[in-house]
């Protein structure tokens, strides 16, 4: 068994991929596998959070005792690794390689991995802290590269383009996730939280100074009867920018060739 403080002693190189698990003698709890036990902590991360998974409550949720894990995983960090490759495997690449050229499959890309954050709001601190090696992150890494290749771009130019659009992406749908766990813990929709939260900051007399040409932005966002037509909105025409940017850099590259 490997044990996390093991680990901790060479953490460039500390992943569950990377470990090489000795198979178990016997025969593991009956009924359970690997796969059960991922998808039990994913539903467990997507209601409660990173801080509230562990492996007692994780065997409690499965009805088994917290022994009984370890016959297919060594650590917590084991079954996080395991959940956040589970949920890489939600991309639609069948969607990604059907679209017509690369400006359509960064798009149908960033839209996969938006959508991925805001349904597991737990991935967003998750990332950085894996090496996030898996089999369905591998796959969706390697499609962002082929597509970015496809631009045209340099391939001293590819990854600044790729943290361009994906690191765009990480931070909305990191906030946009946020927004809406916080919403859910007060027990409003995100449309009235907002509204509220705008109101309250217009209302307030010490923001007066602060408030006073901000009115028309403030004005349009709290305009539209559906937040979430704002987050596609807004998503949708950033994106847009850094694609037509890509393409000023494609041409750039070109006239200085």
């Amino acid at each position: 068994m490997v044990k996390a403080a093991d680990r901790a002693k060479n953490p460039a190189r500390s992943s569950v991929w990377l470990e090489k698990r000795a198979t178990r003698s016997g025969g593991g709890p009956a009924g359970l596998d690997r796969d059960r036990i991922v998808a039990a902590a994913v539903r467990m991360l997507d209601e409660e959070g990173l801080a509230k998974l562990s492996m007692r409550k994780l065997a409690t949720e499965l009805g088994v005792t917290a022994m009984s894990l370890y016959w297919y995983v060594d650590t917590k960090d084991d079954i996080i690794e395991f959940a956040m490759d589970s949920v890489y495997g939600e991309f639609d690449l069948a969607a990604v390689d059907a679209a017509r050229d690369w400006r359509d499959r960064i798009r149908v890309l960033a839209r996969e991995y938006r959508k991925m954050l805001v349904r597991h709001p737990w991935m967003s601190p998750s990332a950085g802290q894996y090496l996030n090696i898996g089999p369905h992150a591998l796959a969706a890494g390697r499609k962002i590269h082929e597509t970015v290749a496809e631009t045209g771009l340099s391939l001293e130019r590819r990854p600044s383009a790729m943290s361009a659009v994906f690191q765009f992406v990480y931070g909305y749908g990191t906030i946009e996730s946020q927004f809406g766990r916080r919403a859910a813990e007060a027990g409003m929709s995100q449309d009235e939280f907002y509204v509220d939260s705008v109101n309250a900051f217009r209302d307030d007399p010490e923001f007066k100074d602060q408030v006073e040409g901000l009115g028309e932005i403030l004005d349009e966002r709290t305009s539209h009867g559906n937040l979430g037509e704002i987050w596609d909105r807004d998503f949708g025409y950033a994106l847009d920018v850094l694609i037509a940017g890509i393409e000023v850099m494609v041409a750039r590259e070109a006239e200085g060739a």
